[in-house]
């Protein structure tokens, strides 16, 4: 299984500068999370790097990291509660259809390992 993400400090910083418009100061602290971060979510690394010269593309950095980790858990989840609701069903073929169309678009590695580790137990449990 593959191992637990903490990004408490994305959504936290997210929370700070997008949702109640705090500044974001560019420390290096700040640059290696974000660094960090990014290459997490499958970001290029030539693009951070482009990103984290000023604060409003630091802030865009931000954006699209927070985007990447919300918009792929909300993805993995609907698609593992609607797979078991079909693995319940005895139909194997429609929950192995959707963990196969996270596989298709989804970006973050985590959440990729996360949809191969059920399908492959949708395999082993047949």
């Amino acid at each position: 299984m593959p191992t637990p993400m903490n990004w408490d400090d994305v959504r936290d910083l997210e929370h700070r500068v997008l949702k109640n418009g705090e500044a974001l100061i560019l420390t290096d602290e700040l640059r290696d999370i974000l660094r960090t971060r990014a290459a997490e979510v499958a970001l290029p690394m030539t693009a951070t790097e482009q990103s984290l010269q000023t604060e409003a593309t630091a802030r865009e950095l931000l954006e699209e990291i927070a985007r990447r980790i919300r918009e792929g858990s909300v993805r993995l989840s609907r698609a593992m509660s609607r797979a078991y609701k079909h693995q319940q069903a005895g139909d194997m073929q429609a929950a192995r259809r959707l963990l196969e169309g996270v596989l298709d678009v989804e970006v973050v590695p985590h959440y990729r390992d996360l949809a191969q580790v059920q399908l492959e137990a949708l395999d082993d449990g047949e």
